[in-house]
Parts: structure tokens; C-alpha cells; sequence
């Protein structure tokens, strides 16, 4: 872990750890003297027995570890893009983390699992074009929690964003 502190970033589901936005975020980090690693998840997306979006609760178990494990040595900020920022936000409830970078973030898997995220300095990235979730419904959500909220005309994937969105992890990073 850095004198600065660590950043765990979670790619989304059917992604991976090498994927283009979390391994921006890492280079970011890198330039501004915060450790950083990316858990591997694609056995976990994989388990379409579980439900349509795999292993779930093995995901957020697998976070929940690695978060209490840096958290034990120094400030960790967690990151996620799409399930990646769920799985960040419930994690944030049960470790203390310094901040959270969401990238896509459902705000409900489903009526019953809404994101939910601690209060912590909070910066979101969105495309208003998310053709999986409205962007209407992550301004409110975002608003809700007075975070930081960059909404850029993409899709769900942010792909024409990389850059933009590691400029905002990097000024979140700088804000702690």
C-alpha cells in the first residue's frame, strides 16, 4: 500500500480485470501515488445458475475481503464500473473506505436490491445514453448523496469516456 493509500477497482460484469476503464483508472492512481489492484471476477460472472448476472454475493464477498484486508493498512477508496459500482457501494456500508468511483452504477439490480452506497465523497461518471439505466434515475441518485456527477453523451460502456472518466477518478483521488 502507498503513503497515499489503495484503490480497489471493479470491472463490470462479463468484462475483466485488463478492461480499458479500470485499467485507466489504474494508471491514474499510479500517477498520483495510490496503490491499486483489480479482483478478477469472470469465474463469478460465469455462474449463470445463480441468476442472469452470476455469483452475486460472491462477487461482493471477494470485495468485502480484499476492502477489509487494505483497509487494515491505510485509506481505500473503491471503484466500479456497472456491477463493478454495486458491488463497491454495498461494500462501502459494511468497511470504511475514503471515497467511491462509480462508472454506469445500477442503482437497482432489481426492486429489491437498490444501490446503496456509505457517505463518503462520492463521484459518478454516466452516459445519458445508457440504454440499461436511465440516467434520470442516476442524477436522482447521485443528487440524493450530494456526490460528484459527470454525465457525458455515451452508452453504458462509456468507451468514447475512458479518459474524461479516469480525469474524474484522478480528481476524486486528488480531493482526499
Amino acid at each position: 500500500m502507498s503513503a497515499r493509500g489503495h484503490c480497489i477497482l471493479s470491472h463490470g460484469f462479463e468484462s475483466g480485470p485488463d478492461a480499458t476503464k479500470v485499467t485507466a483508472l489504474a494508471a491514474a492512481a499510479d500517477r498520483l501515488g495510490w496503490s491499486h489492484e483489480r479482483p478478477d471476477y469472470t469465474d463469478l460472472d460465469g455462474r449463470r445458475e445463480v441468476s442472469p448476472l452470476g455469483d452475486v454475493a460472491a462477487r461482493v464477498e471477494r470485495l468485502l475481503r480484499l476492502t477489509m484486508d487494505a483497509a487494515s493498512r491505510g485509506p481505500v477508496v473503491l471503484a466500479g464500473s456497472s456491477l463493478g459500482a454495486w458491488i463497491a457501494g454495498h461494500v462501502s456500508l459494511q468497511v470504511p473506505v475514503a471515497g467511491l468511483f462509480l462508472m454506469a452504477p445500477p442503482v437497482r439490480l432489481d426492486a429489491a436490491h437498490p444501490l446503496q452506497a456509505a457517505a463518503v465523497p462520492l463521484s459518478v461518471v454516466h452516459g445519458w445514453g445508457d440504454e440499461l439505466i436511465p440516467a434520470s434515475d442516476v442524477v436522482g441518485w447521485t443528487c440524493a448523496r450530494r456526490g460528484r456527477l459527470l454525465l457525458v453523451d455515451d452508452d453504458h460502456r462509456l468507451t468514447t469516456h475512458v479518459d474524461a472518466s479516469a480525469d474524474a477518478f484522478a480528481a476524486l483521488l486528488r480531493s482526499l
